[in-house]
């Protein structure tokens, strides 16, 4: 990482997202001094996943991203949240399996990644199962409060035979 590069990549890191203009303008510097570098291609994907909903375009450059740098903290988190806004289901779930096993990443937040995919294709006794996961990788008050809320909401979403099954393998499980 260049001076220059990381200069242009933390500027547009802070007007992102409240000054896209800005963002874009100092993204585009980065990237021109490193077209490869996975933090300025990861911001770009971002940019096209949360603000314009162009989850195709964003897909390329989160892609682009991993392939310059396999190993990057935050390219998988974003990238995950893209497929799951845009339903592709199946690579979320092994981009999921496969950033588990990078080095220091954010685990709750894979699995609180898991467990909403999990939501989404109707399995909610999956979900609580990867919720309490995530609980266990949960190392803020924060995070804990918000999985326990995300919970609470999924119980909310069970029909009562599949609440009552819930409650009683969690009593076994004890």
């Amino acid at each position: 990482m260049t001076l220059t590069k990381s200069k242009y990549y933390f500027e547009a890191l802070d007007n992102y997202p409240y000054s896209l203009p800005d963002c874009l303008e100092a993204l585009n510097y980065a990237l021109s001094y490193d077209p490869e570098d996975a933090d300025s291609l990861c911001l770009m994907g971002r940019i096209y996943s949360e603000m314009l909903d162009d989850y195709e375009k964003a897909k390329l450059y989160f892609e682009e991203a991993m392939q310059c740098d396999l190993t990057n903290l935050n390219t998988p988190k974003y990238y995950i949240k893209c497929l799951l806004d845009n339903e592709d289901f199946q690579e979320a779930e092994k981009l999921i399996n496969y950033s588990l096993k990078i080095k220091g990443i954010d685990r709750s937040t894979l699995w609180f990644y898991r467990a909403l995919l999990s939501e989404m294709r109707g399995s909610f006794v999956n979900a609580l199962k990867f919720l309490n996961d995530a609980k266990q990788f949960s190392y803020n008050k924060e995070m804990l409060e918000f999985i326990k809320d995300r919970e609470q909401f999924v119980k909310s979403k069970m029909p009562k035979k599949l609440k009552k099954k819930s409650a009683k393998k969690k009593k076994e499980t004890k």
